[in-house]
């Protein structure tokens, strides 16, 4: 049977281009221009990965784990005003849990995820999830990814990855999953990218036909 693992962040909830508007919201209180290419940069990188980004290659005054530490305050901000779920997000997870096991990975960090999951009431419908603050590196890298395979007890062969990103869909494929992505207006993925998974229009197209289809090891 196969398995399940979304991404967090752009993929069930819309909060990529948020975590953008936080950033850039700091980095204009400290009075530094916002460089080019930063945000697609840190898409998918760990926590400790995209703070030690803002201190050293942003240049935020504060230090890697502050500035870290100043993102996320924003981004539960965020939350609290209302999860922001993209278009068949929570019909999609529900379905998919109605065969087979489910499980996020995701570059969010731990206090985002669990927040999530509990205000959308799902702790009980995804059985696992990993932050990729977690392991030992972030995505591209596939850590995340095959921890959570590794706790759903399935090889990652056996798993479909629903992603968004660039970064995303290189550590799902670097961890030897399907892909399904549904991509995003905000900072899309190239065709060449795209050419290596497969493309649906929204999370309502993500069917256990489609699924099954995919996954070698449930044929």
């Amino acid at each position: 049977m196969p398995a399940i693992v979304f991404d967090l962040d752009g993929t069930l909830v819309d909060t990529e281009s948020q975590w953008d508007v936080v950033r850039r919201a700091l980095a204009r209180e400290a009075g530094i221009p916002w460089p080019e290419g930063a945000t697609q940069a840190m898409m998918g990188m760990s926590t400790p990965e995209w703070g030690a980004y803002l201190a050293e290659v942003v240049g935020f005054p504060y230090g890697p784990e502050e500035s870290a530490r100043r993102t996320i305050a924003g981004m539960v901000e965020h939350y609290r005003e209302g999860v922001a779920l993209l278009p068949g997000a929570l019909d999609a997870v529900h379905r998919m849990a109605e065969r087979y096991p489910l499980a996020i990975a995701s570059s969010s960090p731990r206090l985002l995820i669990d927040t999530f999951l509990d205000v959308m009431g799902l702790t009980d419908v995804i059985r696992v999830s990993v932050s990729t603050e977690e392991v030992e590196r972030g995505k591209p890298a596939p850590d995340g990814f095959l921890r959570a395979c590794d706790l759903l007890g399935v090889a990652p062969t056996a798993a479909v990855a629903v992603e968004d990103s660039t970064n995303g869909i290189a550590s799902a494929l670097a961890a030897g999953m399907a892909v399904v992505v549904v991509p995003p207006h905000f900072h899309p993925p190239s065709a060449e990218v795209l050419s290596l998974t497969t493309v649906i229009d929204s999370l309502d197209d993500l069917t256990h036909e489609l699924v099954d289809g995919i996954t070698p090891a449930a044929t």
